[in-house]
């Protein structure tokens, strides 16, 4: 026998909860869209008037930075459709599918800024210093270290997987924006050569990031059981609930935000089946309060066998 098949109104309204999470969340990828647009803007208009070649560059890749809360926001829309015959189980993982396209992104700009370094270290090139550069680029860096710290924090408490990504790399132009200023000061202290090692630096730690976000992605699309779902903790829970005699085979996977699970669990073989179902609802109900993002949870009664 087996409950928790997703039709049940507690079920229903842990769906209408994550679509309401999905809503805050493209709220605040249409708010950091919006900025990250502005320091583009920014950095492009006193590049241009300033003469700045570097500076318009940055500006470039400043808005090559908001085609991924572009993808953040189709994501999250064709992830917040609800189950249909097609996809049962909803259409979560394609969140997931948005998060490996950012972590793309983020390889190919850290690919981008070691090929300029190379080109720099080959053909050394002086950048254009002038306090109008280095003002603006000080004032994009703020905003970008304060958006990127507000996604990360906002990613965390919504427990969205595609915000903190974003997240990573919106800070991915606080680097490139802290490398442009690091060859300004080598120059400055008579130190060329040091601009293409500063670039070499942050393409490889932005690749980290890229690879680190593939990685976590990839765990969810593979359905590896790295979640929020403690042993320890299942087991106190479960076995807490009145009726139940054993349990096993407990299961979990999903999205730290839409965590899916199923477990065995062993009552009394004299049990009616109304008593039985009674008790599976209970174990359901106090998996979902005890475990943060579980929102299904298929319970398989068996009888206790044991003597």
């Amino acid at each position: 026998m087996q409950v928790g098949l997703g039709g049940t109104p507690g079920e229903r309204e842990d769906r209408k909860d994550t679509g309401a999470t999905g809503r805050k969340v493209r709220r605040i990828f249409l708010i950091v869209l919006a900025l990250n647009l502005a320091v583009a803007l920014a950095k492009a208009v006193f590049g241009l008037l300033a003469g700045s070649v570097s500076m318009v560059a940055d500006a470039v890749h400043s808005g090559f930075d908001s085609f991924s809360n572009v993808v953040g926001l189709v994501a999250l829309h064709f992830a917040g459709r609800p189950p249909d015959p097609e996809h049962p189980y909803g259409h979560g993982k394609i969140e997931t599918l948005g998060t490996l396209v950012i972590g793309a992104m983020l390889l190919l700009t850290a690919a981008g800024i070691l090929y300029e370094g190379y080109e720099r270290l080959i053909e050394p090139v002086a950048p254009d210093i002038t306090s109008v550069t280095v003002g603006v680029m000080l004032a994009t860096l703020v905003i970008n270290i304060a958006v990127s710290t507000y996604e990360r924090r906002k990613g965390e408490e919504y427990q969205s997987q595609i915000l903190i990504a974003d997240s990573q790399h919106t800070r991915s132009d606080v680097f490139v924006s802290i490398a442009v200023l690091g060859g300004f000061l080598a120059v400055r202290l008579g130190f060329p050569a040091a601009d293409p090692l500063i670039a070499f630096a942050i393409g490889l730690l932005i690749a980290r990031m890229g690879l680190s976000i593939l990685y976590d992605a990839a765990q969810v699309l593979t359905d590896m059981m790295d979640l929020p779902c403690d042993p320890a903790l299942i087991d106190v829970v479960v076995m807490d609930v009145p009726g139940v005699t054993g349990y096993h085979d407990f299961r979990c996977r999903g999205k730290p935000d839409e965590i899916l699970a199923d477990i065995h669990i062993a009552v009394d073989p004299a049990l009616p089946v109304a008593g039985a179902h009674a008790i599976s609802d209970e174990v359901e109900r106090r998996l979902k309060e005890a475990v943060p993002g579980l929102v299904e949870v298929v319970v398989h009664i068996e009888p206790d066998e044991s003597p």
